[in-house]
């Protein structure tokens, strides 16, 4: 095989990575920034969606749902598989990533979910998924 060859096989390869890494199918990521953020802070997904939340930073960070703003028929969700709003503010260590950590959820009813950093929600840290049906 020649080199032009085996370039055009090479970029085919990768182009099938690429394509397999951006796949729709895959789970959707949302970094935790230094900035106390999320970025991006506002995603719009299919239904039935996994979007993964990772810990960028070197600080702690959870991701908890506001219970009054997610849709009626919506899973509860937070980091530290708490099952109410309320249970996640009062073990606040025990929702946290640390660095490098992450935590999925999947998004099955459509409608607007609204969550936060529990330590980090007076600093602005908010995040908003809105799913599409």
């Amino acid at each position: 095989m020649n080199r032009r060859a085996v370039l055009r096989v090479g970029g085919a390869a990768l182009a099938a990575v690429a394509g397999c890494s951006s796949s729709p199918d895959g789970p959707r990521r949302i970094a935790t920034t230094d900035g106390f953020a999320y970025d991006p802070a506002r995603v719009t997904v299919d239904a039935g969606t996994t979007v993964r939340w990772v810990n960028d930073d070197d600080v702690g960070h959870s991701v908890t749902a506001y219970e009054d703003r997610i849709p009626a028929d919506a899973a509860y969700f937070a980091s530290g598989g708490f099952g109410s709003e309320r249970a996640a503010r009062d073990d606040v260590r025990g929702g946290l990533l640390d660095a490098g950590d992450a935590y999925e959820h999947t998004f099955d009813a459509a409608g607007t979910y609204d969550y936060f950093c529990v330590p980090h929600e007076g600093s602005g840290m908010t995040g908003r998924v809105v799913v599409r049906s």
